[in-house]
């Protein structure tokens, strides 16, 4: 094989930048602004629940939410609103929050993390829905969640505040229930469900930018759960960022995992159709993929989307997790194995050797699918974005470098 690998070009993506510098003083805004009036009483609990991936300031969301319902006499605890994720118990799933900075020791309240679920009922569909013992037994329920495109199905509600209610907070048993059902169809009824059925007090609905900032944030009474998740939908679509162009032959990415995306690569990015089929745009042909995030925990689902893999990032897989969340979300091929060859340099030796020419080869390399603003290709590449505006390409070249074990080491960003 051909090991003289093609030079890379650094390109910048100059998206808006609208983030919210203050997030803790704008949910406080946001909670100064809500009519609590007649519907709390001191003393009572809270239970908060909190998701586990794809919201960027989330501790500083968490840490906030939980000062303010204190501040208004409440006493809130945490609790995972996070499905199956984290092994599917109850110290894996606190293990997941730590991991991100929510603990007891960085709230000051306790987590309350079991797997332990009762039946609300079922949906006309048949879709029976679960909701979380630990988040039942308070006097009010307050969830959190990032609003945005899902990586499976397409609707006029996806990942938002009906979402976390009915599979977040669900834990396993109701997360694998919702997912034997079309979510596109089922999510919405079945939130309206859980939303009669428990006393859920409001919730903080997150959308975020291009640049990975929050660009807005929502304090919202149930009533107003379902409208928000599809007006801020509608807005979350604009702001999610693409690659610019729709052509490669390879794309290399740094590193995936479930603190990036549900799917591990979030498949607007890399293609919709690397997990749901349909037309191939964009069409990056062949992927290879590095390393999963420690943040992950091992569970590299969505790691059936990928064509190649080295053996130090299967050796980092916990195959139990990957597979209890594939069970769970039922899409069994997110759990495939791609072809794992003996390190990151022999990655990169096989996917430039599917190209009847390396040297010309289309190539794109980016961190991940969460981090765009900036990216790497080849030559061939280069025509089609230098005329592209809001893009800055830099003429020096840049090779791939490699240390003593054959790991692919990061371009300077």
């Amino acid at each position: 094989m051909n090991s003289q690998f093609p030079l890379f070009y650094r390109i910048d993506q100059h998206f808006p930048d609208t983030s919210i510098t203050d997030v803790p003083a704008a949910l406080r805004g946001e909670f100064a602004k809500f009519d609590f009036s007649g519907k709390i009483k001191p003393g009572e609990s809270v239970a908060v629940g909190v998701p586990s991936r794809g919201v960027r300031d989330l501790k500083d969301i968490v840490v906030t939410t939980i000062a303010c319902l204190r501040e208004l006499g409440l006493k809130p605890y945490i609790t995972p609103a996070i499905g199956s994720h984290g092994g599917a118990t109850g110290p894996g799933q606190a293990e997941v929050l730590a991991g991100m900075g929510i603990s007891e020791a960085t709230t000051g309240v306790p987590v309350k993390a079991t797997m332990d679920v009762a039946s609300l009922g079922k949906i006309e569909a048949g879709a029976e829905v679960f909701v979380a013992k630990d988040a039942l037994e308070a006097d009010h329920i307050v969830v959190i969640n990032r609003i945005k495109p899902h990586t499976v199905f397409r609707s006029e509600v996806e990942s938002g505040l009906c979402k976390i209610l009915t599979v977040g907070l669900g834990r396993q048993v109701g997360a694998s229930n919702m997912h034997k059902y079309p979510l596109a169809s089922t999510i919405v009824p079945a939130a309206r469900l859980v939303l009669a059925k428990t006393p859920v007090l409001c919730g903080v609905a997150v959308t975020e930018n291009a640049r990975e900032g929050t660009q807005s944030l929502r304090l919202v009474g149930p009533g107003e759960f379902e409208a928000t998740d599809r007006e801020l939908l509608k807005e979350a679509w604009q702001l999610l960022p693409h690659l610019p162009m729709d052509q490669l032959d390879v794309l290399l990415i740094d590193e995936m995992g479930k603190d990036i995306s549900g799917a591990g690569m979030d498949p607007n990015i890399i293609g919709f159709w690397r997990r749901e089929g349909g037309e191939r745009k964009p069409d990056y042909r062949i992927l290879a993929v590095f390393n999963v995030t420690p943040a992950s925990h091992g569970n590299a689902i969505g790691v059936g989307m990928a064509d190649v893999i080295p053996q130090h990032m299967r050796d980092a897989m916990d195959i139990q997790a990957i597979y209890m969340n594939a069970l769970t979300s039922r899409v069994l091929r997110s759990a495939r194995m791609p072809l794992t060859v003996e390190s990151d340099r022999r990655v990169v030796e096989v996917v430039l050797d599917t190209v009847p020419d390396p040297t010309r080869a289309r190539v794109g390399r980016i961190v991940s699918t969460l981090e765009l603003g900036t990216f790497w290709v080849t030559g061939p590449v280069l025509p089609e974005l230098k005329d592209k505006k809001d893009l800055t390409v830099h003429e020096e070249p840049l090779a791939l470098q490699f240390d003593q074990k054959d790991t692919l080491l990061r371009f300077p960003v």
